[in-house]
């Protein structure tokens, strides 16, 4: 797949996400569908029930594989950027970690995100975060503009994901901190699904094997790579995903082959530096 036919792939299957609140990676998902679903996925990645409650209603759309803010030891009068931002649901959790002194930044490339993450923002009245139209591979931000920044399930879904590091890079102040969560794999994947637009949608088909996701961070050149946690990313919300069930049926693959498929994901959380 090109370039440019992924990104408006992602596009227009994110758009659908922000317009009709359906949870969820794939464009065709109707796999979670309601608030309380999403916030069953949110939980099952490892938010609270306080932090589901802290937020706007519909800024959680239950698109995470991580709760990065939870890892990312944000303090009081921090500038976080968000990449990937969505609806806002983990800017607005950063925001109420670094305070009115701090600020939040979330750069989404879907305009109807952007427009669903502002109409959040002052629902909940919340005066530190701004939300920034753009493509993570080229940031809308500054150079050694902010002190950390977050992502959450997103960096999988770009076509260039070295340029995302070296971006991330760029912006981030001396001495400024990485945290992310994100989808990788284990092992390769079958050609039929790497070459499936909806399962790129789905954050499965461009997902990186992990040794090549934390080699494109080292490259851009971030020091003390760590990974702080990984999971196999739980079968039934990959199966679930009417999207992956009819390539899996395309494959005339037995169960078993389905769960071995399945435990090639991982939810991978990852934090690194730029150096001083």
């Amino acid at each position: 797949m090109k370039a440019e036919e992924i990104k408006r792939a992602v596009k227009s299957g994110y758009a659908k996400v922000a317009l009709q609140n359906i949870p969820c990676c794939g464009s065709n998902s109707t796999c979670c569908g309601s608030t309380a679903q999403a916030e069953g996925i949110s939980k099952r990645i490892g938010y609270s029930n306080e932090e589901l409650q802290a937020v706007p209603d519909g800024s959680n759309l239950g698109l995470g594989c991580g709760n990065p803010v939870a890892l990312a030891s944000l303090k009081e009068g921090e500038v976080v950027l968000d990449l990937g931002s969505g609806a806002g649901f983990d800017c607005f959790l950063a925001a109420s970690k670094v305070g009115p002194k701090g600020k939040v930044i979330g750069v989404d490339m879907t305009p109807e995100m952007i427009e669903k993450a502002r109409q959040n923002a002052a629902q909940g009245n919340f005066t530190n975060v701004e939300f920034r139209l753009g493509e993570i591979e080229s940031l809308p931000v500054s150079d050694d503009h902010v002190d950390i920044i977050i992502s959450n399930c997103v960096i999988n879904l770009s076509p260039d994901k070295k340029k995302v590091f070296q971006e991330a890079f760029r912006v981030l102040k001396p001495g400024g901190r990485l945290m992310v969560s994100d989808m990788v794999l284990l092992k390769e994947l079958p050609p039929i699904i790497r070459q499936s637009v909806e399962a790129y949608v789905g954050c499965i088909a461009g997902a990186l094997m992990k040794q090549e996701y934390l080699a494109a961070m080292e490259d851009a050149g971030f020091e003390e790579i760590k990974v702080v946690g990984e999971d196999i990313y739980p079968i039934e919300l990959i199966s679930a995903d009417p999207t992956l069930q009819a390539i899996y049926a395309d494959l005339d693959l037995s169960s078993e082959k389905i769960k071995d498929l399945s435990a090639s994901v991982a939810s991978l959380k990852v934090s690194a530096a730029k150096p001083n």
